[in-house]
């Protein structure tokens, strides 16, 4: 049986920040890898002064623009199959909670509130599960990593999609069990030593307490760690690639919040339904996405 890899990401460049190395690993090891991206990202803050003026509040073309940079980016990983949930531009980027962005007619977060927004984005992820049969999804934890409106959402979306596509019930297609849900980890011991490495330096990212910050794990809740060491230069490409939304200097990328983060070829993740295989590492984490699915 081949493998099968299905990520749900909120906007063009989380996918290359949280998973980029593991994907071009997987694509290497011959795996499918499918991303299936919610929002043109449309609400982002653009970091090159050239393109600022395509931003929301201006002439609201950003979207447009990123959706060029996410094809560049998926070139940089060599994935070959990405979708848009529902089409490019069916759902809008929300913004940050608590902005009027949220309550854009198309925004994203409006499926919280709205049941019939929601089984509409549910029913989409359905068809695409039922298509590329995936045995493993990857996505965001209950609090969409840090609380952004459209990665919880994709969080919500992804799993009620894991539920509804094995059911004979709901839409059309044949149902498929996919065996395992999987949330993205950041790990505080991976941002405080970024942040380590940064003081002292003339880099203009910034620094933080990491317990301060709105994303960020314990590292004892990682399940399973990819080691994806010799696809570093994938990801770093694909980062570049969001150019209007990602920095980069040396080793360190950084987004409108220009804290510095290490761009890392090792990535964690948790497991969040099915069950963990045998391929562990000496610290007991899981190595592999597919461990323990029959091949």
């Amino acid at each position: 049986m081949s493998r099968r890899l299905l990520l749900v990401h909120a906007h063009p460049d989380d996918e290359s920040i949280v998973s980029g190395a593991t994907m071009a690993y997987y694509v290497a090891q011959g795996a499918q890898v499918t991303l299936l991206t919610c929002t043109l990202g449309e609400e982002g803050e653009v970091l090159v002064p050239e393109y600022a003026q395509l931003e929301a509040a201006q002439a609201d073309q950003l979207g447009g623009l990123r959706i060029g940079e996410l094809a560049a980016a998926m070139r940089a990983l060599g994935v070959t199959d990405h979708r848009w949930l529902g089409g490019a531009g069916r759902f809008r980027d929300s913004g940050m909670m608590g902005t009027p962005a949220n309550e854009h007619p198309r925004a994203f977060w409006r499926a919280a509130s709205d049941p019939e927004t929601f089984d509409a984005a549910v029913a989409a992820a359905v068809e695409v599960v039922r298509e590329v049969r995936p045995q493993v999804i990857v996505t965001y934890d209950e609090r969409g990593d840090y609380g952004h409106p459209d990665h919880i959402m994709a969080h919500r979306v992804a799993t009620a999609a894991y539920e509804r596509a094995a059911d004979p019930g709901c839409g059309t297609g044949e149902p498929w069990q996919v065996a395992k849900l999987y949330w993205v980890a950041n790990r505080k011991s991976d941002l405080r030593r970024a942040f380590d490495a940064l003081k002292g330096t003339d880099s203009a990212f910034a620094v933080a307490d990491v317990d301060d910050l709105p994303f960020g794990i314990d590292d004892e809740l990682v399940t399973t760690t990819i080691d994806a060491t010799g696809f570093g230069a994938q990801k770093m490409a694909a980062l570049g690639a969001h150019r209007t939304q990602v920095a980069i200097d040396g080793p360190f990328f950084a987004l409108s919040n220009m804290l510095g983060r290490e761009v890392m070829a090792v990535e964690h993740f948790r497991i969040a339904k099915g069950e963990l295989g045998p391929d562990r590492d000496a610290a007991g984490n899981e190595t592999d996405l597919f461990s323990g699915i029959p091949a």
